[in-house]
């Protein structure tokens, strides 16, 4: 019954508004407050039932317990356009600097672990992602002369998750994911020239697609202060966005890419816990997301299979956590993480759309213990600017820079069944 239940609350979850996160492209830095404390480290310890997001063998060492909580989120986004405008037919910009309008978002999450048996466990994680979500006003026609503009993607995950150790020390996960993504674009109208279908490019409302997939997971210990996971998720095939498959390659198809973990976490110091994360995302096996804008716009057409994307490409994601039991009632945490960008100076003018620039991420939090069964854990972080510039391909002599920055703040419960 408690099984049934939780899978009810899940569904309900994913009702909520979601919205952007702290990203490495568009994905995530972390997915629980605890994980985000530490820079999104995690894949070898597991403190939460979030776990399943970072790496689904991490809920055979969190025993029975329920999380929920909120993230408060703010990304700065602008863009700047720098020289004369050339005459038609170069697709020019309005000189002058342009930001983003919406910076700020809450994001929920939640997850429940059961110990159905001494070896096995079931759970479920709820979790979100974002970053594609940009609105830039109608002043000068806006950037594409198409009136108020930009994009907003919204993705949702409800992974149940099973586990199996396979040794006091070692156990091994997998989650079925079910995904759910929104998405809406204005101000393209412009493109219309060059899309296969130009009543669904633009304007159009927002779109709502399904899709699905699985991810596996290892943790275990190596020794008495060394712990290991491993994690490997494989592209989520989701439904076509039917309303925008003049925009997206492959007739409105926007897969989730594939993603790997790695972590390492060591308690050689007493009270203390160092870990390592590496993660690889595969953005560039995605068309919509990684195919270039050229060659692509001029030979084919948007919304065809090699229709022009983001260009973006795949992110190694190195990230450092520490963790410090200070008393049996108080846990503070630190981290940061470091990945190239994903965008190229030569793809700078469809990302105005979509600016996901994001390099380092600093952060800190705490959990405090305000009983033998309940937690408070909090987290702060900041992801400092980052700028890419590059020459607007299709208007000789003008330049374009991308610039963001975000904040944000997260709080959660966790009550140990």
């Amino acid at each position: 019954m408690r099984i049934i239940s939780t899978l009810g609350l899940a569904a309900l979850t994913q009702l909520m508004p979601i919205a952007a996160h702290a990203t490495n492209g568009y994905l995530s830095h972390g997915y629980s407050t605890i994980n985000k404390g530490m820079a999104g480290t995690g894949t070898a310890l597991a403190q939460d039932s979030i776990a399943a997001a970072t790496n689904p063998a991490g809920m055979a060492f969190i025993g029975d317990r329920v999380d929920a909580g909120f993230e408060v989120f703010s990304p700065r986004r602008e863009y700047s356009v720098n020289g004369a405008m050339p005459p038609p037919p170069a697709f020019s910009l309005q000189p002058g600097t342009y930001e983003s309008s919406r910076e700020g978002f809450v994001i929920p999450h939640f997850g429940y672990n059961n110990q159905i048996s001494e070896n096995t466990t079931f759970g479920v994680s709820v979790y979100a992602n974002g970053g594609m979500n940009t609105d830039y006003p109608a002043s000068n026609g806006g950037p594409f002369y198409g009136g108020r503009t930009g994009v907003n993607l919204e993705q949702l995950f409800i992974a149940p998750t099973w586990t199996w150790k396979v040794s006091d020390k070692h156990a091994v996960g997998i989650a079925p994911i079910i995904a759910y993504q929104r998405f809406e674009a204005k101000g393209l109208q412009n493109f219309a020239a060059f899309s296969s279908a130009p009543d669904s490019l633009s304007n159009n409302g927002s779109d709502e697609a399904w899709g699905y997939g699985f991810q596996l997971g290892w943790q275990g210990e190596i020794s008495e202060t060394l712990r290991a996971g491993a994690s490997w998720r494989y592209i989520l095939e989701m439904d076509e966005f039917d309303k925008y498959r003049g925009l997206f390659a492959e007739q409105g198809d926007f897969d989730i890419p594939q993603m790997f973990n790695l972590g390492l976490a060591w308690s050689g110091i007493s009270d203390h816990w160092l870990l390592l994360d590496v993660q690889h995302i595969r953005y560039s096996e995605i068309n919509s997301v990684g195919n270039p804008l050229l060659p692509n716009l001029m030979s084919a057409a948007l919304g065809d299979d090699k229709g022009a994307g983001f260009g973006w490409d795949d992110m190694t994601i190195v990230k450092l956590g520490w963790q410090w039991q200070q008393s049996s009632k108080q846990v503070w945490r630190a981290g940061l993480s470091y990945g190239e960008n994903p965008i190229s100076d030569e793809d700078v003018l469809f990302n105005i759309l979509a600016p996901g620039v994001q390099e380092w991420h600093f952060s800190g939090g705490f959990t405090r213990h305000l009983s033998d069964k309940l937690e408070l854990s909090g987290m702060l972080f900041y992801s400092p600017a980052k700028s890419v510039s590059g020459a607007n391909p299709l208007a000789p002599g003008q330049t374009i820079e991308l610039e963001m920055k975000q904040i944000g703040a997260s709080i959660s419960i966790g009550w140990k069944l």
